[in-house]
């Protein structure tokens, strides 16, 4: 499922977590694969089950295309959360409210050459609603500003950015914290998706910048709330029968997990940010 986006953005995950790429390369071709209406499980799972899930699911899926370009499968993933001054979305994520929302610019590369995505994260009960909005590197700092985005070389989802500064102007939203990872992800091309993804080194850092970098200085595991890999079950139709298997296999208990809440939990519990939650 797509949000409408042309092929003609560029999206390319780096092989290193600095994102740097040596000479001059033309990326493949951009096509959204984002899951824009689904349901989504947590798990967190040891190191020694990681790898027996992903043999239990390989007959079921196969990697994704940015999976296949690396040599372990894992590829970074780096997203700059906004917040309320009082850290509004951190704490309705932490009282398990039903219906809200994340605001996030997220990239897979410190190469400007490669867009940076506006994302809204919604929750309406079990369901998941995400929209995105491709954007370059150098016009984040504008648009966290509120101003509009200049004439670019490629396409964008400007409802999606224009509803993504509406949420961001409502709650007085800024830069909050970068949450950094691994990601490993598998993925069908059947009628009903079902996308399975494999996160690890979570690491986090309290900012107030308007840039989104993988790199730098700063960055803190976060060790106290999640301990293990986390493990996101997500499709768009039925939950199949495969999965109920994989689930009762291997006794999986759905959790709760946030990145963004437990980074902010933690950093706030090491005297890193204000105000205290």
């Amino acid at each position: 499922m797509n949000n409408g986006l042309k092929p003609s953005v560029v999206e390319q995950p780096s092989t290193k977590a600095s994102g740097a790429t040596k000479g001059k390369k033309t990326p493949p071709q951009y096509v959204d694969r984002t899951l824009g209406c689904r349901y989504e499980m947590k798990y967190l799972i040891s190191e020694s089950e990681t790898e027996a899930v992903q043999q239990y699911i390989k007959p079921y899926l196969t990697l994704d295309r940015y999976s296949k370009l690396q040599p372990q499968g894992y590829y970074p993933i780096v997203s700059l959360y906004l917040d309320s001054p009082d850290l509004l979305l951190c704490r309705q994520t932490l009282n398990g409210m039903k219906n809200r929302y994340k605001l996030r610019i997220r990239s897979y590369s410190d190469d400007t050459q490669y867009p940076t995505f506006f994302e809204i994260k919604r929750r309406i009960d079990r369901v998941i609603l995400k929209s995105r909005a491709p954007v370059q590197h150098q016009d984040v700092p504008l648009l966290l500003q509120g101003r509009c985005l200049p004439q670019q070389d490629f396409r964008t989802n400007r409802e999606s950015l224009d509803q993504f500064q509406w949420y961001m102007k409502s709650i007085m939203a800024r830069p909050t914290v970068l949450i950094r990872y691994m990601r490993k992800a598998y993925e069908n091309d059947s009628h009903e998706r079902v996308r399975v993804t494999f996160d690890r080194e979570l690491c986090y850092k309290v900012t107030r910048e308007p840039r989104v970098t993988l790199n730098g200085p700063g960055w803190m595991n976060n060790f106290l709330t999640i301990k293990g890999v986390i493990l996101e079950i997500k499709f768009t139709g039925r939950f199949p029968l495969w999965l109920k298997g994989l689930v009762t296999c291997f006794d999986l208990h759905q959790r709760g997990i946030s990145k963004i809440a437990s980074s902010i939990e933690q950093a706030c519990d090491l005297g890193f940010c204000s105000p205290q939650l």
